[in-house]
């Protein structure tokens, strides 16, 4: 009888997995609780990383149903899972090369930062802060990615960067409802926004860039210098990207509710390319789905989230992009659990409506599309 030994699994082997799935958000200064770049952070954290894997804990994706697939599904193949599994279980050794997973940002074209830090106070509520970010473009120019860098992740719950054409006197005009296209858009565990080539999201010349900064009290005083990495693309794309949206602000949940539910719909006025779907609620926030109605009414799940987690708020993008004809509906429903089963609610006991703050409650159904590189988003709602 001959015993195979097979070769123990050692950092070396674990390594490249952490710099796929996990170091997007584990480290410094990203929005996991802790580094794992190097195998000094990682192995104190092996067991809690085995558990989180087989559990399916981790990597954080809630794609739960729906007939799409995307191209940023981090979920670990089996053999991976073992690994990770094999890995804690023999101690964590480290091997014999020393292997550090660099984490350097992407070098970005242009680098907008906040010209002056925003301090959110330890417990008190913040309105939303706006922030105008002067570009000054002589000419048109096209964005490839994007990324935004938030100052203090733990306090910054969201962030929207507008695209302010030249003459929009908002926000300084007062508030409204904006209907200008947006650039990208930060929550927890959102990665850079970054477009096939041949698409590409547009600046017109003149235009400013506008941050929407929602804050969230962290029980500390913090200091928030966002800033905006830009890539231009390297040529002019054949088609636009546009950052659209179905929402609704007139709901009521009631209180103790465990399993509340909304849906809003809207046609697609022109032709466009589904690129990616982004959902958004608050700590109530249960479930989300996006559907389609085509033709005679024939209803087809796109994609449903299950649980929503709204410290990973995720964005799904396509793993092929999704034709959608003129006249498509395109249904957004959102569940929502106001009852104390939910540890996350703030009041149970609360009726709640809509509201800019964590413990109201939200309802967008983001999603990206491209459309000819010569429309814009006025001239896509022409019908």
């Amino acid at each position: 009888m001959f015993a195979f030994l097979l070769a123990a699994v050692t950092f070396a082997d674990i390594a490249p997995l952490l710099a796929k799935h996990c170091v997007g958000c584990h480290r410094s200064g990203e929005i996991g609780p802790m580094p794992l770049t190097t195998h000094a952070e990682a192995r104190p954290w092996a067991k809690a990383i085995r558990q989180a894997v087989l559990t399916k804990r981790m990597p954080p994706w809630f794609a739960a149903g729906g007939s799409l697939q995307f191209a940023n599904d981090p979920s670990l193949t089996q053999d991976e899972v073992r690994r990770f599994d094999e890995w804690a279980r023999g101690g964590a050794p480290p091997g014999a090369a020393k292997i550090d997973i660099l984490t350097r940002p992407p070098a970005a074209d242009l680098l907008l930062t906040m010209p002056n830090a925003v301090r959110v106070p330890a417990k008190q509520e913040l309105d939303y802060v706006y922030v105008a970010l002067p570009l000054g473009l002589p000419a048109d120019r096209w964005v490839q990615s994007v990324e935004v860098r938030p100052g203090a992740r733990r306090a910054v719950h969201h962030a929207v960067v507008y695209i302010r054409e030249r003459g929009d006197p908002w926000p300084e005009s007062g508030p409204r409802v904006t209907t200008n296209d947006i650039l990208a858009l930060y929550a927890p565990g959102q990665p850079p926004s970054e477009w096939p080539s041949g698409m590409a999201k547009k600046i017109p010349a003149g235009a400013d860039l506008v941050l929407q900064m929602h804050y969230t009290p962290t029980g500390r005083v913090e200091e928030d210098r966002t800033a905006v990495a830009v890539t231009w693309a390297k040529e002019p794309p054949s088609q636009r990207v546009l950052t659209l949206q179905l929402h609704s602000t007139r709901f009521l949940i009631p209180a103790g509710d465990p399993h509340h539910r909304l849906s809003v719909s809207g046609t697609l006025p022109n032709d466009a390319l589904l690129l990616g779907l982004f959902p958004h609620l608050h700590l109530r926030g249960k479930a989300f789905e996006y559907a389609i109605a085509e033709g005679e009414g024939r209803l087809e799940s796109l994609l449903r989230v299950a649980p929503y987690d709204f410290y990973w708020q995720l964005y799904y993008r396509l793993k092929q992009p999704r034709p959608l004809l003129k006249g498509t509906r395109l249904i957004a429903t959102a569940w929502w659990d106001n009852s104390a089963n939910n540890l996350r609610n703030p009041d149970p006991s609360a009726d709640v409506r809509y509201g800019e703050q964590s413990r109201d409650e939200m309802m967008v159904a983001f999603f990206d599309v491209a459309v000819p590189a010569g429309v814009d988003k006025k001239t896509f709602f022409l019908r």
